[in-house]
């Protein structure tokens, strides 16, 4: 199945703006009849068949909605960005795809001078989500101070985590998640939290947690951070 991504799904009949209809039509050689799937990104999958095939204004017709429901778990996370926007980019891809529900990027007192371009890391993460199939796609927020994000009493019900690096912080992320919860996990900058943040975090609530033996990269250990909270909630399951 190839998805596609059309915002009004609540229409039963709409066009496709000139890329769109450039892509489907010429570059996929779809054609008149042909049926395609589309998301809202709010979990509403469409199956429309192809009316029209304009190569410049395709029109569709939805034949079928079905709806996705929202998992029992939500991974939110919060992390600092490097200057590298490359990076930072295939983060969010990564974490789409493996199944990241919400990121907010955030600064701390070692974090490096932030690059982000919200529309490129929104762009990322579309393409992400419609190469995974996915009908959710991910809250993207902008960047906010990690003392601020600490304190919010938004979290309350979440499970709190902090990842950094220390030879006593050895108890990893899987064993202290719980399943079928909302979660928040802070990923630090490449010189990690200060001493002080670390407290300030523990004295929220926050869970120190490893995310293993080696030292990672920021978006390395975002990417694994999210990765391990799907694993932990998936393996329930088998």
């Amino acid at each position: 199945m190839q998805l596609f991504y059309y915002q009004n799904t609540f229409e039963n009949t709409f066009h496709l703006d000139q890329d769109e209809s450039k892509h489907l039509i010429r570059v996929l050689r779809k054609s008149k009849g042909d049926k395609v799937h589309f998301t809202d990104g709010n979990g509403c999958l469409l199956t429309c068949t192809i009316i029209d095939d304009n190569p410049k204004k395709a029109l569709l017709r939805v034949t079928e909605r079905q709806y996705s429901p929202q998992s029992d778990y939500y991974i939110h996370l919060a992390i600092c960005p490097t200057k590298n926007l490359e990076r930072m980019e295939w983060m969010v891809e990564k974490a789409t795809e493996i199944g990241v529900d919400e990121i907010t990027f955030m600064v701390s007192e070692h974090s490096e001078r932030p690059n982000l371009k919200m529309d490129r890391l929104e762009k990322k993460m579309i393409a992400a989500c419609k190469q995974s199939l996915k009908t959710r796609f991910p809250k993207l927020n902008p960047i906010r101070q990690m003392s601020e994000l600490v304190i919010d009493k938004t979290f309350d019900a979440y499970q709190r985590f902090i990842a950094y690096v220390d030879k006593e912080n050895d108890r990893h992320l899987f064993d202290k998640a719980e399943t079928d919860r909302a979660y928040i996990i802070l990923i630090g900058p490449e010189g990690d939290f200060s001493q002080q943040e670390l407290q300030l975090a523990f004295d929220h609530h926050f869970l120190p947690c490893s995310l293993g033996k080696s030292r990672l990269r920021s978006e390395t250990a975002g990417v694994i951070a999210v990765h391990t909270l799907q694993l932990k909630n998936n393996l329930k399951i088998i």
